[in-house]
């Protein structure tokens, strides 16, 4: 926990800088000379800040803060998150610093249990604290002086866009939504892929998390699954994208899960009959944009979501693009729309 003391030595030193308001959202600076720890390129139109904060369990989470350097008075703000597995320093600090050369105060975080976030054990995931932690975010972004916070919103990658969709229909305070290459992560485990999985496979899965329960019991610590997207001859395109990202300098990032860590065994337990998008209906009269690619293998969670969802709502798919291509290819992302979308529902009353 950060000293009042120490809180005051660094708004000092960060000047014109964005300053922490209290333990809800404390900013750290970043030191002249500091190694750039990002899988993207830095930007010379936004500054950089590192911040923690907590979620309502009392976990601290970690995020990186990117703010317009020349921007003045009370801007619109964008919480970011994602990909499942991903840190922030991936494909979400890519969303948020791009948007934030658009004129956007972004704040992309590390999940509970991941990266540079509290919480253990590690590299476990649950739908309910990682939803949490989109509206902890909040909390942190409408502490900041230089943030309007009637004028939040919020953006999901991946898997943590399921989650935002689920945060945004519970939190009332968030002003408009977007998910980028969505996967509906209660779905696709509790259902397996194109809801192929059968009720005997359900309950063979139910039956094998339970008895490793027991074996993480009696070990006093939790087993992991394999190594994430290493290939071994014969996956699936979709497997075969995942690996060019997350195992090769493209997308490589050491804190992250899909980088060649692991999950928990025991991870699809609280997926499997807590369904996220229940509510999405109540995101309405918010809007919501789902962007999605052509020719992803998850397009139908999109597809379905926008079923389901209450209008204003809107569905971009991206010609040629798959899943993986939404994660950091800047001739595929739509960041004008995206920033358009913002822009129009952030807008000042």
């Amino acid at each position: 926990m950060t000293t009042n003391i120490e809180r005051r030595s660094l708004l000092k030193i960060a000047g014109t800088g964005l300053a922490a308001l209290g333990a809800g959202c404390a900013m750290t600076q970043t030191q002249p000379g500091s190694t750039w720890d990002k899988t993207f390129a830095p930007s010379d139109k936004v500054r950089h800040r590192k911040v923690t904060f907590k979620n309502r369990y009392g976990i601290t989470l970690a995020g990186d803060l990117y703010q317009p350097k020349d921007a003045t008075g009370k801007l619109a703000a964008i919480a970011v998150s994602g990909p499942f597995g991903a840190v922030k320093e991936q494909s979400s600090g890519l969303y948020a610093q791009t948007l934030a050369e658009r004129g956007f105060i972004t704040l992309a975080f590390d999940p509970s249990f991941t990266g540079e976030s509290g919480g253990t054990p590690r590299n476990v995931a649950s739908p309910d604290i990682n939803t949490e932690d989109f509206s902890a975010a909040v909390d942190c972004l409408g502490l900041l002086p230089q943030v309007d916070r009637e004028r939040i919103g919020v953006l999901g990658i991946c898997g943590w866009g399921g989650m935002a969709l689920n945060a945004v229909a519970v939190d009332k305070r968030v002003k408009a939504v977007a998910a980028s290459t969505m996967y509906d992560m209660t779905r696709v485990m509790s259902r397996g892929y194109d809801d192929s999985m059968t009720l005997a496979q359900r309950t063979q899965v139910l039956e094998q998390l339970g008895r490793q329960r027991w074996a993480d019991a009696e070990s006093g610590a939790p087993a992991y699954q394999p190594p994430y997207n290493t290939l071994r001859g014969g996956e699936a395109q979709f497997l075969v994208d995942y690996h060019d990202y997350y195992r090769t300098p493209r997308g490589y990032h050491p804190r992250a899960v899909n980088s060649g860590n692991a999950w928990t065994q025991t991870t699809p337990l609280s997926f499997m009959n807590m369904p996220l998008l229940t509510y999405i209906a109540e995101i309405a009269p918010r809007p919501l944009l789902l962007v999605h690619g052509e020719k992803a293998h998850s397009r139908y969670f999109s597809e379905t979501a926008y079923a389901a969802a209450a209008q204003p709502k809107e569905l971009l798919i991206v010609p040629g693009a798959n899943h993986v291509d939404l994660y950091d290819r800047m001739d595929k992302i739509p960041f004008d729309r995206l920033a358009a979308f913002f822009r129009q529902h952030l807008a000042p009353a």
